[in-house]
């Protein structure tokens, strides 16, 4: 409707420009927006005011010339100028009431829209280290790059979705060396434990299955273990093998899958890391100081220069990331949005620069970067910090298996990223109003639970003469929620902010249960019932499409 309101002035502002009322280059860009308040209208523009000094003319009276020359449309009842001169559009019930025919009709394409024109993005999220299970901060990043995944696929845009693993350099030794101490029969609290060694109890089950001989199938390899503890190289590609095996496995409980499993080992046995880093030398923005070679970042917006190669030897972690984006540009992706946790904010600079100084063609500013911040769990009250499995830190599995993929997930979506959450897990398992997940879900089983008891009646009239009868209070509410669906996936597809679906769903069953609370929908009167019952169609239509974005389910009862 958003843009229909906007074709209409323009249509209006063409038409006051050919009378020679106004002048064309003091025509500006047409903003429409919803009304808070009902008595002010469904929807208000201020194009007015924008353009009354340009035009020469007081607000309130441009807004009349304006108002005046908008053409007929049987969408509009009137329109009214209010304040200093805000321009009111009241629509006609017609009007209200048709997106509940455009639901039913669309089905699941409601909502959807063509903002990314079929453009290829490439969405990087998870991105692990495979030295031990998910943590609850990996959870937030796997429900976040999901939700805006499935998002940006409702957006027109064919998405691709690639978990990045860090799967060479220090952290990885300290993984080997773990399985090895604990092949040997030690345990952190031996002298011998390696001093930056992993202490969770998923590593004996990691060595036990080392010595075991087991075979792992990775996405991309199949990796025997030999048992030998003395072989350092054998262990290590094992238990990379082994972990990344036990994290795609939570995260496709989690209904989590990907398209692409990119290795930074690759990008080592390949030699992009050195080409790379000789593209840079010779494009003139390296410098060797003090036995370290560094990068000129401060060249490009940078707080200070950055070491590329320590002193010591090696790379610092942000030259294999420089690769990597390189090779993710020359795969052809122009859109690249990065999903990662806070922790990484200072790798943004950093990555984009060294991209910049590559000479490659690659615009500023890219790739995109969501940044989430950590996660808080909570349980009667109280932090809760440790897992059995992990030792140190709360898994993505513990939460799914006390409180469910379901509510897991829309906890963990349901806040803007770069707000910090705390997950309640009391809140979580509760079956009342105040939880979400149960409150969005129960709307839905609600209107499946009424809809069985007419499972032998023809679909319901929706024309215009039918929906007519929805004058009352609560039913003009919900087909307003209704009507905002599609506003809300395209503004959440540009923003990147799925968060926005999770919040239009918990008001979208709010207006729900008001209006269920208040009147019946099984009544004797014939046409209010087709009625009320088009609109119950059209709100499970909507839940399901909603909580199909965050990759929850639609449950039929509960």
């Amino acid at each position: 409707m958003q843009d229909h309101l906007q074709g209409l002035i323009a249509q209006a502002l063409n038409a006051l420009v050919d009378q020679s009322t106004l002048q064309k280059d003091s025509v500006g860009a047409i903003q429409i927006e919803r009304t808070r308040d009902p008595s002010h209208g469904d929807f208000a523009s201020n194009i007015a005011l924008a353009m009354a000094k340009k035009a020469g003319l007081n607000p309130r009276q441009l807004a009349d010339k304006i108002i005046a020359a908008l053409p007929a449309d049987k969408a509009l009842d009137r329109c009214e100028i209010a304040g200093p001169g805000f321009i009111n559009f009241f629509l006609s019930k017609s009007a209200s009431t048709s997106v509940i025919a455009s639901i039913l009709e669309q089905g699941a394409a409601f909502g959807t829209n063509s903002l990314g024109n079929n453009q290829r993005v490439q969405i990087e999220f998870v991105s692990a280290n495979p030295t031990g299970p998910l943590h609850v901060g990996h959870g937030r990043g796997a429900a976040v790059g999901d939700s805006l995944s499935r998002l940006l696929q409702a957006c027109g845009y064919r998405v691709d979705r690639e978990f990045y693993y860090n799967d060479a350099g220090a952290q990885i030794d300290h993984l080997a060396r773990s399985v090895q101490a604990r092949c040997e029969g030690l345990d952190p609290s031996c002298p011998e434990w390696p001093q930056d060694g992993y202490r969770g109890e998923y590593i004996i089950d990691l060595a036990k299955a080392y010595q075991d001989k087991a075979i792992i199938q990775a996405e991309d390899r199949e990796v025997a273990a030999s048992g030998d503890i003395g072989d350092i190289d054998a262990i290590r590609e094992f238990a990379v093998a082994y972990l990344r095996r036990e994290q795609d496995l939570d995260l496709k409980a989690f209904g989590v899958e990907f398209d692409c499993y990119f290795l930074e080992s690759s990008l080592y046995a390949s030699g992009a890391v050195d080409d790379t880093v000789e593209r840079l030398r010779d494009n003139g923005f390296t410098y060797e100081n003090d036995g370290a070679l560094w990068l000129n970042t401060e060249d490009f917006g940078d707080d200070k220069n950055r070491v590329m190669r320590k002193r010591e030897g090696g790379y610092t972690y942000f030259v294999p990331d420089v690769a990597y984006h390189l090779n993710k540009w020359n795969r052809g992706y122009e859109v690249v949005i990065n999903e990662q946790g806070a922790d990484h904010h200072s790798t943004v600079t950093r990555v984009r620069a060294g991209l910049q100084a590559l000479k490659a063609g690659i615009p500023e500013g890219w790739p995109e970067y969501v940044l989430h911040q950590m996660v808080l769990v909570m349980r009667n009250g109280e932090e809760v910090k440790l897992s059995k499995r992990a030792g140190s830190y709360v898994t993505l599995r513990d939460l799914v298996d006390e409180v469910g993929r379901d509510a897991t997930r829309y906890f963990l979506v349901a806040r803007a990223p770069s707000s910090q959450l705390t997950f309640d897990i009391d809140l979580a398992l509760s079956q009342s109003n105040e939880n979400p997940v149960y409150y969005i879900q129960y709307a839905h089983a609600r209107i499946c639970s009424m809809l069985n008891k007419l499972a032998n009646t023809p679909s319901p009239n929706v024309s215009d003469a039918a929906l007519a009868v929805l004058s009352e209070p609560q039913e003009e509410a919900l087909i307003k929620e209704l009507d905002k669906f599609p506003e809300v996936v395209k503004q959440a597809g540009q923003q990147r902010a799925p968060h926005l679906i999770a919040n239009f769903l918990k008001d979208l069953a709010a207006a729900f249960h008001t209006f269920y609370n208040a009147h019946k929908v099984l009544v004797d009167d014939a046409t209010t019932q087709e009625a009320r019952v088009a609109l119950c169609l059209a709100t499970q239509q909507v839940l399901q499409n909603g909580l199909d974005i965050l990759g929850v389910s639609a449950p039929e009862s509960m």
